[in-house]
Parts: C-alpha cells; structure tokens; sequence
C-alpha cells in the first residue's frame, strides 16, 4: 500500500526527533511542542490566525481527552488527604504491621502494600499512606530505610503504575496515541509488567541482602527537618500532593469511627473490583466507579470528622485535590495536544484534508517506514525500550508516553504487534521516568524514608536496568 507523504508529515516527523533530542538533554519539551503544533496548524491552515488559534484548540482537545483521568487522580488525592489527616490511613495499615518480623517480611511486605495501595490510591499518595505507618516497623525489625525506599518505589512507581489497571490513566494516553482500544494495550502489559516487576525486585532484594551482610546498608533513619520520633511527619514540600499532615493539622475523630471507616473503605473498593469483573466494566465505566466512591468516601469521612464545617472542608480538600491534579498534568496538556495530532486532532482542528487513503500522519509514516526500512520484531522492540526510557528522563513518566504509543504505532509490523510494542514502550516510560530512576521523581520516597534520592536512584539502576533487558527480550517472543 502506498502513501503520498506531504510536507505536513515531515515536519510533524521532524519535531519528535526535536522532542526526543530535548528530552535526552533533560530540558522541557513545552515550547517545542508549541512550535510543532503552530507549524502544523501553518501548514495545515495557510494563515497565521488559523495555526495560532490551533495552539489554544489543541490544548482543549488534549484537555478534554486526559480530563477523566485528571479527574480520578485528582480526586483520590483529596480523599487520601482526609484519610491522612484523621489517621484513618494508619488504622487501616495497622493489622498488617503485626506480621512483619524480620527485614525480608518487611522488604516484601512494605512492597506489596505499596503496590495494592498505589493501584486505587496512585504511587504519591501511597507514599505517605503506607510510609508513614509501616516505615518504623520495618527499622525496628532490622530493614534499613533505603530497603524500604527501594521497596515502596519499585512496587509502587514501578510496577503498579506502569500498569495502572484500575485508575487506568497510563494505558489510556499510549493507546490514544496509538490509536488502539484501551483493554488491548492493558492485556499486552500483563505479562511485561509481571517480568519487569519479578526481575527487578527480586534483583534488588539479592543486592540490598548482600549489602546488610557486608554491613554497607546499617538500619539506621537519617532524620530530615520536621520529622519527628514516630515517623509522622516530613516536610510537605518534599512530598507533593501526599504530604503527611503534621499533629497540630490531624483532625481529631473518634477511635471507633477510626476503625469503622478503617474497615468499610477497603470493603468498598474491594466490591468495585468484583463489580468491574462480573459487570465487565473496563476503561471510563472502571475509572468513574473508583471516582465515585472515593467522592462518597471523601464526603462521608470529611462530615465525620469536621461536623459543622463538613461542606465547606469536603469543598478544600477537593481544591487541594484538583491543585495537585493539574499541577501534574500541567506539563502533560501541551506535549498530549501535539501528537494528538498525530492521529484523530489533526482533521478535527485544522479540517485539512490529507492525501487519499491516509489514516493519519503517524500511521501514514508507519506504513512509509515499514516499505523503506526493513524492520523486525527485534528492532521494533529495542526501539520501544530505548524510546520510553528516554521519554522518561524528564521524571515525569507521563509526559512522554504520548510519543510511546506514536512511535508504536509506527514500528508494529501487524495488528498483533502493535498493543505489545505500546505496552513496552508505557513500562519502560514509567519505570524510569515515573519515580524509579530520576532523582527528582524520587522526593516522595526519599522524604518519607529520610534518604537522598541520588542514592535511591543509584541503588534503583541496576535493578530496573536489568529488568528492561529481560522485558525486552520476552516482548519479542510475544510480538
């Protein structure tokens, strides 16, 4: 099948390369994909009015496309601040601190509490959630806090949100760019995220194991300004949108309505898991059931808590909330607005016809490439890794999986191809860029455990080096 390239596919070519280069360089993308769309929009409108006012269209396209998922993020941020700030997150988490014993129970148990937390709650809130509860448990028990760090970040950041199967916002942005179903790319990462989460965890145990024998890693919490004996607190600046509140913040309720809720919230999310499977609700229909409840979790534990002025605090948690929503997805709407452009947002902005039979700039370079290259499985999937690791050298993880799932669709050979190359270019994205890798993703973690997030960062880079490799060479088996 032939496709006539127009200059509007070069240039569109021409600024992932630019991108892809500025990221490398760890400088922020926000003004290059400005340029890209405007050119674009030149090229597509012939006026400078028209590709102007295309710069501000394309920001409410990509707006309203990532807004369900701005939305459920923000929300649970607002929840998972009432629940910190009436100490309900620690009545929740308390049962399971009695069955950590030994270092490794604590290495393992922190991490997969992390990791069932972060799947409803989102790694950042998770972090002060569990943190701050089970951190003291594991130092006592022997386990030195840059375990505990390793542990929250690779379960947590790593491989609940490279797979983000409830909350659902990782997927959707690389299938929207490659233009596939959500449920395809979130199936194609099962077994990724699986390979990824094994090795790299696994790995990292065996180093940290060998490290506490030789005596390197001593179990001892160096302290950071406003922590105080019992792990409660840490500066709020270090850890955004999931600070934990300190004592003379935490809203006084009562030790019965502490368990109550301790009980019925995860009973709650546990029915919505049950209820996606036997009503088969998947996507939008999944994301708006977990946002619902965690709204009538918010409201319900606010009123509980601050009586009379329940309303009016249900109201600033939401603020608080949704600051942190868009405060995250700020620098996300623009780099979305230009490779949306690569699929559906092109005619729908600019109405520019492209040539004949085209089915969009980046499937038209798709079909370009595979006719003058000729690419493999093996290829297509190095490309993905190296690609979505360098997406994520900005510590975003989000901002460039956009890109990833352009890409993707470019290399996949097939049909069958295509949602595996996607799903590895989306773990590869988050793992490094998502709070595994870049020092500054790391804060959250590093501030909760007292430790520097170069460290951690350097103590994470083996492990998930590792773990990319092995991903990689199972994903061409799977292509």
């Amino acid at each position: 099948m032939n496709i006539q390239l127009v200059p509007l596919h070069y240039v569109y070519l021409a600024f992932i390369v630019l991108i892809v280069a500025v990221m490398v360089r760890r400088r922020d993308t926000t003004i290059i994909c400005v340029a890209g769309v405007m050119t674009i929009g030149l090229l597509a409108t012939e006026t400078l009015s028209g590709a102007v006012s295309g710069i501000f269209n394309s920001f409410v396209y990509a707006a309203k496309e990532l807004l369900s998922t701005i939305f459920i993020i923000s929300i649970i941020v607002a929840m998972s601040r009432v629940l910190i700030r009436t100490g309900i997150n620690e009545v929740m988490v308390a049962p399971l601190t009695r069955f950590i014993r030994s270092p490794q129970v604590a290495y393992w148990g922190i991490g997969l509490i992390m990791m069932t937390v972060s799947l409803f709650f989102w790694p950042s809130p998770a972090v002060a959630l569990v943190g701050a509860v089970l951190l003291p448990v594991a130092v006592r028990v022997g386990l030195p806090p840059i375990g505990a760090a390793i542990a929250m970040n690779l379960f947590g950041h790593g491989i609940a949100l490279s797979g983000d199967y409830i909350i659902q916002g990782a997927p959707k942005l690389t299938a929207d760019a490659a233009g596939l179903p959500v449920t395809s790319v979130m199936t194609a990462s099962i077994p990724l995220v699986l390979v990824m989460g094994v090795v790299s965890t696994v790995t990292a145990f065996w180093m940290l194991r060998n490290e506490m024998k030789t005596g390197v890693s001593a179990p001892v919490r160096h302290p950071v300004p406003g922590d105080s004996l019992n792990g409660l607190t840490s500066p709020s600046e270090a850890l955004p949108g999931a600070e934990i509140a300190p004592i003379e913040q935490r809203q006084a309720i009562p030790i019965r309505l502490q368990k109550a809720f301790a009980l019925i919230i995860p009973l709650l999310f546990a029915v919505d898991v049950i209820l996606m499977f036997v009503l088969q609700l998947q996507g939008g229909d999944a994301t708006a059931l977990i946002g619902g409840t965690a709204v009538l979790i918010l409201i319900a534990v606010t009123l509980a808590a601050h009586r009379h002025e329940g309303p009016e605090e249900t109201t600033n948690y939401l603020i608080e909330g949704f600051q942190f929503g868009f405060k995250v997805f700020g620098p996300v709407i623009p780099i979305a607005a230009f490779f949306y452009l690569g699929d559906a947002a092109i005619t729908e902005l600019f109405s520019h016809p492209l040539p004949d039979g085209s089915h969009g700039i980046v499937n038209d370079l798709g079909v370009a490439l595979a006719g003058l290259v000729p690419l493999n499985d093996t290829v297509g999937a190095i490309t993905m890794t190296l690609t979505g690791a360098v997406t994520g050298m900005d510590g975003s993880g989000f901002s460039g999986i956009s890109l990833v799932g352009s890409i993707a669709s470019m290399f996949a050979g097939t049909a069958d191809s295509a949602p595996v190359l996607t799903a590895l270019g989306q773990v590869a994205a988050i793992w490094v860029g998502g709070g595994t890798l870049i020092p500054w993703a790391l804060i959250p973690a590093a501030a909760i455990c007292g430790v520097s997030p170069f460290e951690l960062a350097r103590r994470n880079l083996k492990p998930v080096l590792l773990g990319l490799t092995v991903t990689t060479i199972v994903a061409i088996f799977l292509i």
